[in-house]
C-alpha cells in the first residue's frame, strides 16, 4: 500500500526504511510521506528474520549506583544508534556474572552482538554465545577468557599516577580504600598503585575494602580513621566511594580535607568537580572508551573469525582541591 501510494516500488520502500540503503532523498520522502499517512511503521523484528540482523545490540549491567555508569550507557547507546544500531538494556542483579536467564532473553531477541558493563561472563554462557554466533565484548574489565574482547581504561597506569602524585606531595601514611577485590578493575588500580609505591621505597600504611558501595566505603573510612594512628593520604578506587569516605571524614571526625588529609579517587564523574568535593582522581577516557567498544564490537559482528582483543585507554591525573599538591605542580596540571 505504501509503495502503490508513493507511486515507487517495494523494493524502494524497503531500502528507504533500511538504514544506509541507496535510495535517493526523493525517493525517500515520497515514502516517508506516503508512510505517514497511511500510518505504516515498518516491523523490525521481521525485517531482522529476513535479513539475519536485527540492529540491535544488548547490553548486561549490574547497577547504576557507581555514577560512571549512567554516563558510560549514555555514551555507548549514543555511538551505537550513530553507527544505526538500536540498544537493548538488561539489569543484573548479579554483580559478578551476568545471569542465564539475562543471556536467554538476549539471545531470545536475537542481538547482534552483547555488551557486558562490569559484568562476567562464565564459560558456559560464553560458550553459548560462540555457538549462536553472537560476539561478546566485556566494557570496563576483563577476565582470563582470552576468548572475550575488553575495552578498559589503563586502570594499571592510573594506580601509578595516584601513588607517585601523593608521594610527590611528602605523604608518609597512604592508604587504600580498595572496590571488590573479584574485580579486575580493582585488581589492575591497586597493583599499579603499589608498584607506584613501591618505585619510590613506599608500603602501604593501611588497607580496607569498600567493595563499590557507599555504605560499606562509609565504614572502611571509619575502620582507618579509629586506627590509633590515622592515615595522612587515602586513595579510594573509584569516586563513588571517595564521596563517601569525605564524608564521614568531614562530618564525623571534623577533619579539613586536604589540610588534615588529601583523598584521591579514579573515575572523574561529573559530581568530582563539584566544589563540595573537588576530587583529584584519574579520569577514565569514557568517550574514547564507548567509541572503542562499538569499533570493536561492530568489526566482531561483521567477522565472526575476528581475533578476540583487550585495549586499555589511558587517562589523564585531574589535580583538584581534595589534595596537597607536590610543589613542582599547579593545581591546573593534567597529566
Amino acid at each position: 500500500m505504501v509503495a502503490e501510494r508513493a507511486g515507487v516500488s517495494q523494493s524502494a520502500v524497503s531500502r528507504a526504511f533500511q538504514p544506509g540503503a541507496s535510495v535517493s532523498e526523493k525517493t525517500a520522502r515520497k515514502v516517508r510521506k506516503a508512510a505517514a499517512e497511511l500510518g505504516y511503521r515498518p516491523n523490525t523484528l521481521a525485517r531482522a528474520m529476513a535479513s539475519g540482523k536485527s540492529r540491535i545490540v544488548g547490553l548486561v549491567v549490574a547497577y547504576f549506583e557507581n555514577q560512571f555508569y549512567p554516563e558510560a550507557i549514555e555514551k555507548l547507546a549514543n555511538t551505537l544508534q550513530e553507527n544505526n544500531y538500536h540498544v537493548l538494556m538488561f539489569m543484573s542483579w548479579d554483580e559478578t556474572e551476568a545471569p542465564e536467564t539475562v543471556i536467554n532473553d538476549l539471545l531470545g531477541y536475537q542481538v547482534d552482538g552483547i555488551i557486558a558493563a562490569s559484568v562476567g561472563m562464565t564459560d558456559v554462557l560464553t560458550r553459548r554465545c560462540e555457538a549462536a554466533g553472537i560476539p561478546v565484548l566485556l566494557f570496563n574489565r576483563h577476565q582470563g577468557d582470552d576468548k572475550l574482547s575488553a575495552v578498559t581504561s589503563d586502570n594499571f597506569s592510573g594506580g601509578r599516577k595516584l601513588a607517585e602524585f601523593l608521594v610527590q606531595a611528602g605523604h608518609k601514611r597512604i592508604a587504600h580504600v580498595a572496590g571488590w577485590d573479584g574485580a579486575s578493575t580493582q585488581r589492575d588500580r591497586e597493583a599499579g598503585f603499589l608498584s607506584g609505591l613501591a618505585a619510590h621505597g613506599v608500603t602501604l600504611f593501611a588497607r580496607s575494602c569498600g567493595n563499590y558501595h557507599y555504605d560499606q566505603a562509609q565504614e572502611a573510612a571509619r575502620v582507618l580513621m579509629r586506627a590509633p594512628v590515622r592515615p595522612d593520604a587515602i586513595f579510594v578506587s573509584n569516586d563513588h566511594m571517595a564521596f563517601a569516605v569525605m564524608d564521614v571524614i568531614r562530618s564525623e571526625y571534623n577533619l579539613r580535607i586536604p589540610e588534615d588529609i588529601s583523598i584521591v579517587g579514579f573515575d572523574d564523574v561529573a559530581m568530582s568537580a563539584w566544589p563540595c568535593f573537588d576530587l583529584t582522581t584519574v579520569r577514565q577516557p569514557t568517550n574514547r572508551m564507548a567509541e572503542e567498544t562499538v569499533r570493536i564490537l561492530l568489526q566482531m559482528i561483521e567477522n565472526k573469525d575476528m581475533v578476540p582483543c583487550r585495549t586499555a585507554l589511558d587517562g589523564p591525573l585531574i589535580i583538584r582541591g581534595s589534595s596537597r599538591i607536590p610543589v613542582t605542580t599547579s593545581a591546573n596540571d593534567v597529566g
